[in-house]
């Protein structure tokens, strides 16, 4: 599972109230896998929620799961807006499966005195300069395609070998890694103290543990474990270093297979190009592999399915560095990934939504999910943030985030040492940067003006942490 921090598109240019409090009036068009994700997340960070569905199917267990106004209808109702009390909302956030009835709610929603409003929009027709322009007339603040978002995802993941989960901060210089620890890697049963030296050595923390369901933040005594999910805070250019120094994978990326030439894949396969690898796309509909094969010089196109071995070996899957499913259907992704690995790949990405299937599938060998629905909710939640927060990721397991704060200068914790510092319980700061200066951070160390902090928080913690750092 990789840490949902999605590339997100800029806000289109409507000039926004800052957001001055911590409790906002939310409305959310659509409960999908990624409204029901939004409301739930803001609900338990003690926002005023509404919910708009028009299934009626879905009323009761919403009802029973959420902590949310229910509303019955459709988003791109003027009276059922009304009835939601659009007029009083700080953010409207349209995720239904239309991109038409996104546009016409987010219309509706703008004229009647929504603050912000935030649509997800699925068709790329909809997210050139000239859509950018009439989202602004339509009063949009931020316009999000999921494919985009995902491809960019997977992109950031592919880009760090052996990494589970991957995000960036600070202007690419710093990054968050997510580790899994195998039987054979020399971290399994080593304490947190143990590492002191080496975080002397190298500019890296640890920031938190995952352990089947639990999410620890370390402490020395804790000992790392087989099958845990270590997560790193380091300075970029110490990545290789520490790579060679814990045994994860130096294998350079020479080669990559995608499976699924739809938009994801798509997209995928022309930054993968940049990247430098020789890449391979799969796609079993042959009128698409015919306009993919025209589209790309640089990508070979096969037309196979993602279960056909006999064109995988004859294609290299046994010197494939990275293989990666992007279909639509995540359980075929999930096998589609194993078998790959199965005949030589020595890393699998697959496109998995469902949180079972993202907790269940690095324990079966797939080494890294990504998700459309968590990958669009972090980047909406990216931008619903206060201000001083300047970068996100969402770590699936436990929901936990990693947040980017420019600390304002007024702070009341400025120049104080951090061991004085009363952090909110289930935090950590990882990293203090300070202009070209990256700092992991002591005991006396202190914060300055103009400094950005990374921290490490877990979802309780959340609301509190983005008010101390306020």
């Amino acid at each position: 599972m990789i840490p949902r921090i999605a590339a997100v598109a800029a806000p289109t240019g409507r000039k926004l109230e800052p957001w001055l409090g911590f409790n906002m009036n939310v409305i959310v068009a659509g409960t999908g896998e990624v409204g029901f994700h939004i409301a739930q997340r803001l609900s338990n960070e003690g926002h005023d929620v509404t919910v708009i569905e028009k299934d009626r199917d879905k009323e009761h267990v919403l009802k029973s799961r959420l902590n949310a106004l229910v509303v019955p209808g459709s988003g791109a109702s003027a009276d059922v807006l009304e009835q939601a009390g659009v007029a009083d909302t700080d953010l409207f956030v349209a995720v239904t499966d239309q991109d038409e009835v996104n546009l016409v709610a987010s219309m509706l929603a703008h004229e009647r005195g929504a603050r912000r409003i935030v649509a997800r929009i699925k068709s790329l027709e909809y997210t050139t300069e000239e859509w950018a322009h009439n989202a602004r007339k339509l009063g949009i603040d931020l316009l999000i395609n999921p494919q985009s978002v995902v491809a960019d995802e997977i992109y950031r993941v592919v880009s760090y070998p052996a990494a589970s989960e991957a995000a960036e901060f600070a202007n690419g210089r710093v990054v968050f890694l997510g580790y899994l620890i195998g039987r054979n890697s020399p971290l399994a049963g080593i304490s947190l103290k143990d590492l002191v030296d080496i975080r002397g050595i190298y500019r890296m923390v640890i920031t938190a543990i995952a352990r089947k369901h639990e999410t620890i933040i370390p402490r020395g005594e804790d000992v790392i474990q087989e099958g845990d999910i270590v997560y790193f805070v380091c300075n970029k250019q110490d990545v290789p270093a520490i790579n060679y120094l814990f045994e994860f994978a130096r294998q350079p990326l020479r080669n990559v297979f995608i499976l699924g030439g739809e938009r994801v894949g798509e997209a995928l396969a022309r930054k993968m190009v940049g990247l430098g690898p020789r890449v391979k796309l799969i796609e079993r509909d042959a009128h698409l592999c015919q306009r993919l094969a025209e589209q790309f010089e640089d990508v070979t196109v096969l037309h196979a399915e993602g279960t056909d071995v006999d064109t995988l070996k004859h294609e290299g899957i046994a010197d494939c560095d990275t293989f990666v499913a992007v279909m639509a259907d995540e359980q075929a992704n999930i096998l589609c990934s194993l078998l790959a690995k199965s005949y030589g790949a020595r890393r699998a990405i697959a496109l998995v939504d469902r949180h079972e299937f993202v907790t269940l599938a690095p324990s079966l060998g797939v080494d890294a999910c990504v998700s459309p629905r968590l990958a669009t909710a972090s980047a909406i939640l990216r931008y619903v943030r206060p201000r001083g927060v300047t970068s996100l990721a969402t770590v699936e397991h436990s929901n936990a985030e990693v947040l980017e704060i420019a600390v304002p200068a007024g702070s009341p914790i400025l120049g104080r040492p951090l061991k004085e510092i009363e952090v909110p319980r289930g935090a950590l700061i990882g990293v203090i940067v300070r202009g070209v200066d990256i700092v992991i951070p002591g005991g006396d160390d202190h914060i300055e003006p103009a400094d950005h902090i990374i921290v490490f928080t877990l979802p309780e913690a959340i609301p509190a942490v983005e008010k101390f750092f306020s």
